[in-house]
């Protein structure tokens, strides 16, 4: 085909965060957005994942730019590691450049160039012209995209929900994606997160009529953990605590930074009694303290874990503590925000979290507010994003329902490149993609196999074989020792340890001269006759690793 419109997902299909979409025109793309993801499970030791930028590195004498969605880390998180690789210009709506430039700084791109945009305005861009229009979604300031490409329209919602009563009164533009509809677009590539979920999803002012009858109820102190993007959720809590008059403590680093910016911004709005510092605390009533804070996906070292586990400093859990969790819970933190509700019960706390109260909506979309964005922006070709593969699966139903044809919806894996002229659609082979592993300071250094190793290390521990042999005789001089860890109790199983060396020694009884003399070989052979003997006696398999000195 030929002028070809190529629309490749570098992330974000297939799995919730790490959203990165690039769009090529012959000598000219643009990415939207640059995403990161939270490890899961068997991510053992991995702070966070990015996408695999290969490809735009491999094509960045083309990259026009990159147009931010939304401030949420799964949309903004990797910018600062593709930053470091490659100067574009970055287009953002005022909070999501505000959050944008504080981690700038903290990678020190601070000459980065961040051009702020308002809902309607449009950028040139290459063959690309991009228009932003305004969305409502669970964080401030988010917009999807309408693009004018040589091929014809695309629209690209973002994450969106269709909220009748915003906290800020700013209402989505249907207006706009409607008109797209009337214009002809070629092309929808539509939030896919709650595709499963029927009906529509709350409006956010929903969550204040929840507080106003905590804080009614509560005579204690108040702890709210929520995201710290949350600016709504955090205005909705300062706006109820004024009217009961309490007093709102902001508590941990990026919760407050993010407000701090969304006050410079006039995004967020708090009187100037209202808001204290954490030393004011002790000089408060119980019944005068709101406490918000972070940590309501149970991770490790923030707030609300350190005082779950009685280890902040300032703020202990006491009886007639009500903690509120307002958010929802991201799939792979189950067990740690149950351990963080367990923690808070047991220190004699009230805790309210999504599986027993209304103190989060989603800020997404459910199956009537998709359909109702097909309806209104009526493409030819129809492509779920931002969802895992059943999530992308739901929403392709709801487009077939919509009398989009089969063959014009389109589920994309990573990496793969979907072609589009005027007349046509087709996926056209796939390019570099993946994930990259930031563990530390180091950066794609861990690799599947390196997780692999750890996720063996933690179900299974590892064994160590010493054994020192004359180099020139192959006469063993001492061993073989074990050394074990995460296999079994060395003192209270001398026995188990006894008939594994036994074994091992056996064996080198066994082998020949030329074995003995060569540490490759006789690594490998030591490694596989106890592997074997581990297996068929206690059906274990840890690591093994032999270790020879020559001496």
């Amino acid at each position: 085909m030929e002028n070809v419109l190529s629309v490749i997902p570098l992330g974000g299909v297939e799995e919730i965060g790490l959203n990165m979409t690039v769009l090529e025109y012959g000598n000219d793309i643009i990415v939207i957005d640059a995403g990161l993801m939270f490890p899961e499970e068997d991510m053992l030791g991995v702070d966070f994942v990015i996408p695999d930028f290969s490809y735009i590195l491999d094509n960045r004498e083309k990259v026009r730019g990159i147009v931010l969605t939304h401030g949420h880390e799964d949309h903004i998180g990797a910018l600062p590691f593709l930053l470091k690789e490659i100067s574009v210009p970055i287009y953002g709506t005022p909070l999501t450049l505000g959050l944008v430039r504080s981690k700038l700084v903290e990678h020190h791109l601070e000459h980065t160039e961040l051009i702020s945009v308002k809902p309607r305005d449009i950028v040139n861009l290459g063959v690309f012209s991009v228009e932003f229009i305004r969305v409502t979604h669970s964080i401030v300031d988010g917009v999807g995209f309408g693009i004018k490409t040589p091929v014809g329209l695309i629209v690209h919602t973002g994450d969106f929900k269709l909220d009748p009563t915003p906290v800020d009164g700013q209402l989505m533009d249907f207006h706009r994606f409607a008109e797209y509809g009337e214009r002809g677009t070629l092309l929808l590539l539509s939030d896919s997160t709650n595709a499963e979920r029927g009906g529509f999803t709350y409006s956010e002012k929903e969550v204040k009529r929840v507080f106003e009858d905590i804080y009614s109820n509560t005579p204690g102190r108040i702890i709210i953990a929520t995201f710290a993007s949350n600016i709504h959720r955090i205005q909705q809590a300062i706006d109820v605590a004024v009217k009961y008059g309490r007093k709102v403590i902001l508590c941990g680093k990026s919760i407050v930074a993010n407000a701090q910016i969304a006050l410079d911004l006039g995004y967020l709005s708090i009187p100037q009694e209202t808001w204290l510092r954490l030393e004011d605390l002790k000089k408060l009533n119980d019944n005068e303290v709101v406490i918000i804070t972070t940590g309501s996906q149970g991770e490790p070292m923030s707030v609300l874990s350190r005082i779950a586990t009685d280890d902040h400093k300032t703020i202990k859990i006491k009886d007639g503590d009500t903690v509120i969790l307002s958010a929802r819970t991201i799939p792979g933190n189950e067990r740690s925000i149950g351990r963080i509700i367990n923690h808070l019960f047991r220190r004699g706390a009230h805790v309210i979290y999504e599986k027993v109260s209304e103190v989060h909506v989603s800020g997404h979309a459910s199956k009537e507010e998709l359909k109702l964005m097909i309806n209104l922006v009526r493409p030819k070709y129809f492509m779920p994003v931002h969802g895992e593969y059943r999530h992308l699966v739901y929403h392709s139903l709801l487009a077939k329902k919509l009398d989009i044809p089969k063959e014009n919806i389109f589920i994309l894996k990573n990496g793969d490149v979907l072609d589009i002229s005027e007349n046509e659609a087709k996926k056209n082979g796939n390019v570099n993609s993946g994930r990259v592993f930031i563990d530390g300071k180091g950066i794609g250094d861990v690799k599947e196999i390196v997780l692999r190793d750890r996720l063996r290390l933690a179900h299974d521990g590892i064994v160590l074989i010493l054994l020192a042999i004359e180099k020139f005789t192959g006469n063993i001089v001492s061993g073989p020792d074990i050394i074990s860890r995460g296999f079994v109790f060395e003192d209270a199983s001398q026995e188990v340890i006894n008939d594994v060396k036994e074994t091992l020694t056996n064996t080198l009884k066994e082998l020949d001269k030329e074995i003995l003399l060569d540490s490759s070989l006789l690594q490998a052979k030591l490694r596989g006759t106890l592997k074997r003997y581990l297996r068929n006696t206690m059906e274990r398999r840890p690591m093994i690793m032999p270790i020879i000195f020559e001496v």
